[in-house]
């Protein structure tokens, strides 16, 4: 064996006799110690007495998943400890018909009468004019068409006012509700 393999071999092992050599620690163990006396008692009686059923108002579900209807449901229900109301409706989307029967129009290669039918509302009839293609009146299309917007002003879609309401009408429905809350509080006392 050569004197460089036998240095190496020799010095491992005095590593490794120094890594594993027990080194004894000399310190004073911590000691803790904790009593508790705890004593406990608990008594409950409970009675519980039902003469009536609770009174409940459920309003009616309005089924709105079909998407190929144009209607949104309102619903709504109140209780109290006497009364309980509940009532609900469905109401007409005019706008989601309108969209509705246009898409069908156009789907069969009805173009024109698709437009016709969005030129019914005023918004579509008056973005169509500023863009200069004027909705068509009576099958004519195009600067027929503008000729007789023009000589048929009547026939023109009116154009829904938003009415706001004015002080007096606010104050009204602001104290009819407050008067149907009194009401409906007088009667759950």
């Amino acid at each position: 064996m050569n004197d460089k393999l036998f240095g190496t071999i020799v010095g491992i092992v005095i590593v490794l006799f120094i890594l594993f050599l027990p080194i004894g620690v000399h310190a004073d163990p911590i000691v803790t110690q904790a009593t508790s006396d705890s004593t406990v008692t608990n008594t409950t009686n409970t009675t519980t007495r039902i003469k009536t059923n609770p009174p409940s108002a459920i309003s009616p579900s309005i089924n709105s998943s079909n998407s190929d209807l144009c209607t949104v449901g309102v619903s709504g229900a109140v209780q109290t400890q006497i009364l309980g109301i509940s009532t609900g409706q469905a109401y007409r989307d005019a706008n989601c018909e309108r969209l509705k029967i246009s898409k069908v129009l156009y789907d069969m290669g009805m173009k024109v009468a698709a437009v016709s039918v969005m030129c019914s509302d005023f918004r579509v009839y008056d973005a169509m004019m500023k863009a200069g293609t004027p909705c068509p009146f009576d099958g004519k299309i195009g600067q027929e068409a503008k000729e007789l917007w023009k000589d048929n002003p009547r026939q023109v879609p009116k154009k829904e006012n938003v009415k706001s309401m004015d002080r007096g009408e606010f104050l009204e429905k602001l104290m009819s509700g407050i008067l149907g809350v009194v009401l409906l509080a007088m009667l759950a006392m």
